[in-house]
């Protein structure tokens, strides 16, 4: 079964236009872009797309490649101050200390739940992405609990919190790394998580006949976004996300189910 992300987007934004519209007052989504990408500014695009059709304020902070640390966080905090939620876009330049900006926005507005300070248990939200995957896999009736998963890739926003997420539902889970590892792991998998960003780096002769092959890295090649898998996957796995159209739409429409989850939690 190949995923249509977007259908299932499209049915998670009727639900949040529902409870957009328990709100009178004006909802802010902040986001702090440092420096010009054009990779970044198509999934800035995207949110902001997002944010419109549910009448969503997207307050943007657009700073300078050359700023420092200590300006970034400042920004970040005056822009806390400001929305409901707020969004640090990554990646940031390499001079950068990631951390330290992240760290500047409190669990109360951290609708990325990235703030590397709190630990899983600790936040209010989980991690659109490993939302997403967690959402595909149940859409797509694959059981979770119980079965072999091997999250590749140990990224802030794909392998951590899907490997958390998927443990805390139940599944045996193990992590693949370029420096730690064996790709032989997967051949065992009844899930497969992808989140390296290195284009066609699984092949079918990877996996096993009938796997759930979630695929959510992302990363340009010919000016085209791509995933972590050969397409010819599709033909081995029992569920497939493409890339574009896979986990990257259910995971933007997550971020607004976070939005609305830390409301209520922050008692608005």
């Amino acid at each position: 079964m190949i995923v249509d992300g977007k259908a299932i987007a499209e049915d998670m934004y009727q639900a949040l236009a529902l409870r957009r519209a328990r709100y009178t007052q004006p909802v802010k989504l902040g986001i702090v872009v440092v420096g010009a990408n054009p990779v970044i500014e198509s999934f800035v695009r995207i949110k902001t797309r997002a944010a419109e059709r549910l009448n969503i304020e997207m307050v943007r902070v657009d700073l300078p490649e050359e700023s420092a640390t200590e300006f970034i966080v400042g920004e970040i905090q005056r822009l806390v101050d400001r929305a409901d939620a707020v969004i640090v876009q990554l990646p940031q330049p390499k001079h950068v200390n990631i951390e330290v900006t992240l760290a500047a926005v409190p669990k109360e507005k951290d609708v990325d739940a990235t703030n590397p300070t709190f630990s899983e248990g600790e936040r209010l939200v989980q991690a659109p992405v490993a939302l997403a995957i967690v959402e595909i896999l149940t859409r797509s009736r694959v059981t979770i609990k119980g079965a072999k998963t091997v999250v590749v890739g140990g990224g802030r926003l794909v392998g951590k919190p899907a490997a958390a997420l998927l443990k805390s539902l139940g599944a045996h889970v193990s992590m693949f790394t370029l420096q730690q590892g064996s790709i032989r792991d997967l051949k065992d998998a009844d899930i497969i998580v992808l989140g390296t960003g290195n284009p066609g780096f699984i092949k079918p002769e990877h996996i096993r006949l009938g796997v759930a092959l979630v695929d959510a890295g992302t990363a340009e090649m010919n000016k085209k976004v791509v995933g972590d898998a050969d397409p010819a996957c599709a033909l081995k796995a029992s569920v497939f996300t493409p890339v574009p159209g896979g986990v990257g739409p259910v995971a933007v429409a997550m971020i607004f189910r976070n939005l609305f989850d830390l409301l209520e939690k922050n008692g608005k």
